[in-house]
């Protein structure tokens, strides 16, 4: 019997990993989130507490978890810090590279908002619900850019994790600090322009109802249309800047 016993342990240890594993891919369970207790694991993974310390040790050696002393198992950063690569420092310095990230953010939430529209549950539309309605409450209030970009971006990815398709959730997570320039890009050029910002309050509000309201392309379009519309003006920012720095030189008469 404690032979086989011994045999068994090691495969209701890899259950436990799976499921877990299963947790974090679907974003269940986020980068550098404390897991529940170990009573509160046993009973919604339906094991034993040593079969959950065994598959708890697989993913401690896997680099899934790590354990802190005084503060238990967490979520480790998956992520690998793309933000503090050579790459991610050349992309963030050079401010030409803005645009080619709206082509990317264009290409991965259109596709993010109808997989959303297509797979999305009720309780997907209430968490993305909650951070539209976030993101409209905080209109009326006089925010720093910065905290206003963190909830438009938690708006775009709320919608972004209702597509269930965890690869592309894990993609546009690994590039948070990136799509917060863009965004924050975005929110302190055209937020003070009364124009531009009611545009991009049109554009939020058609993209929320396309998903929740399960419209697949219409969501696609919405998505697309808006982030393409925001580097539109951007550049048309940009060049009006352009035109009066060339202006006030031929003023003073620089040739």
């Amino acid at each position: 019997m404690d032979g086989f016993e011994s045999e068994r342990a090691p495969q209701v240890a890899d259950v436990v990993c799976q499921r877990i594993e299963r947790l974090i891919v679907d974003g269940i369970l986020k980068n550098g989130q404390i897991l529940p207790s170990e009573r509160r694991l046993t009973e919604k993974l339906g094991v034993s507490r040593n079969a959950l310390r065994e598959g708890l040790k697989l993913l401690r050696a896997r680099g899934i978890i790590e354990t802190a002393h005084g503060k238990g198992s967490y979520v480790a950063q998956l992520s690998a810090h793309p933000a503090s690569s050579p790459l991610m420092h050349l992309f963030s310095s050079q401010p030409r590279t803005l645009y080619d990230l709206f082509e990317v953010r264009s290409l991965l939430e259109g596709e993010s908002a109808r997989l959303a529209a297509l797979r999305g549950t009720e309780a997907d539309f209430i968490l993305i619900t909650r951070s539209y309605e976030a993101l409209v409450a905080a209109h009326s209030q006089s925010l720093e850019a910065s905290v206003h970009a963190r909830l438009d971006h938690a708006f775009h990815l709320a919608i972004c994790e209702a597509s269930h398709n965890p690869v592309l959730v894990q993609t546009l997570r690994s590039l948070t600090d990136l799509l917060l320039s863009s965004v924050f890009a975005s929110v302190n050029n055209l937020y003070h322009r009364e124009p531009q910002k009611r545009q991009i309050d049109r554009q939020h509000a058609r993209l929320y109802n396309a998903v929740t309201g399960r419209l697949p392309e219409q969501a696609r379009k919405a998505a697309t249309a808006h982030i393409q519309s925001i580097c539109e003006n951007l550049k048309d920012i940009e060049s009006e800047e352009q035109r009066l720095v060339l202006a006030t030189l031929r003023l003073e008469g620089w040739r």
